[in-house]
């Protein structure tokens, strides 16, 4: 199944939705005490459930959109922007170890983006040349 390009940006979506569903739950924690009152009066942790309920239905319907193996690893990203929003909204210090690992994962999903467009592209060549046995 070839991947859609809207699901590709369904799932870039998300993790947009989720990253900042995490700086939120970081804000909305610092001010919590421990009792259910604060937690169910908490508007950013409610506010940071509802927005990965939503990412939730977008990486569901994404699904349908393209395969899993290559959706899925861009959720990886959020890993990314988590880094920058602490950065800008938490005035989090980032390391150079930090740095290098943000940078490991952004390679890692290019790696499995081309890996999964290398695969569409022998799987065609084959089908061309009439030898394709599928699963």
């Amino acid at each position: 199944m070839t991947t859609k390009l809207w699901a590709l940006i369904l799932m870039f979506s998300l993790t947009f939705l989720t990253s900042a569903a995490q700086i939120l739950w970081k804000f909305g924690v610092d001010k919590m005490t421990w009792d259910l009152f604060s937690l169910v009066t908490n508007w950013q942790i409610i506010l940071g459930i509802l927005l990965y309920l939503v990412a939730g239905v977008f990486m569901i319907v994404s699904f349908r959109g393209g395969e899993v193996s290559a959706l899925y690893p861009i959720v990886a990203t959020s890993y990314i922007w988590v880094s920058f929003l602490s950065i800008y909204f938490l005035n989090e210090i980032m390391s150079m170890f930090k740095w290098i690992g943000v940078s490991i994962i952004f390679l890692g999903i290019v790696l499995i983006g081309y890996g999964s467009n290398r695969q569409k592209v022998s799987e065609k060549v084959i089908r061309a040349e009439g030898e394709f046995i599928p699963n």
